[in-house]
């Protein structure tokens, strides 16, 4: 069970990565339609993965899962913006930013390291880096909270609906 869950998180990472790297994120897509449907999928994600944990023999194991497939597939998502945003307004950044770029930035904005050698220079790439920080919060605190109080609930078992059995009633 512990190695068909390490590689499906190897799986799914891989495909994440090699599918952010093979977009071509240098056309002019609009950052902030990346950004919001990513944003509704990455949510979309999240909840299946709660129901996912909370129906599960092995909770625990479907949240590290959950969580190591999540936190790339946001990273990533913020780097194609960072990547798109850069390709549309050379001044949004203080250079030109590859894919490699893209991600290096979102992960230091995500780990709160801020090298400074990549920086936000226009409005419009700040209040998105000022948004990851934000969600970066919000994913460190609220997300993984979930997640990990669907690994403490009691399961469900399939085909319940996510209905309760009545408790009996003792006089």
């Amino acid at each position: 069970m512990i190695l068909r869950t390490v590689l499906r998180i190897i799986g799914s990472v891989t495909a994440l990565v090699a599918l952010y790297f093979l977009l071509p994120l240098n056309r002019s897509w609009s950052a902030v339609t990346v950004l919001v449907v990513g944003l509704l999928v990455f949510m979309g994600l999240v909840a299946f993965q709660v129901r996912s944990i909370i129906r599960s023999q092995f909770p625990g194991l479907r949240a590290v899962e959950a969580l190591t497939t999540s936190v790339p597939f946001f990273l990533l998502l913020f780097a194609g913006t960072y990547v798109v945003m850069a390709a549309m307004s050379a001044g949004s950044f203080d250079g030109p930013l590859t894919h490699t770029d893209g991600l290096y930035f979102a992960v230091t904005v995500f780990a709160t390291v801020g090298f400074g050698d990549v920086t936000a220079k226009s409005e419009a790439a700040r209040l998105v880096v000022t948004g990851q920080m934000i969600a970066d919060l919000v994913i460190l605190g609220l997300a993984i909270k979930i997640i990990m109080g669907a690994v403490s609930r009691p399961r469900q078992p399939e085909g319940t609906g996510g209905a309760q059995p009545p408790e009996e009633i003792h006089h």
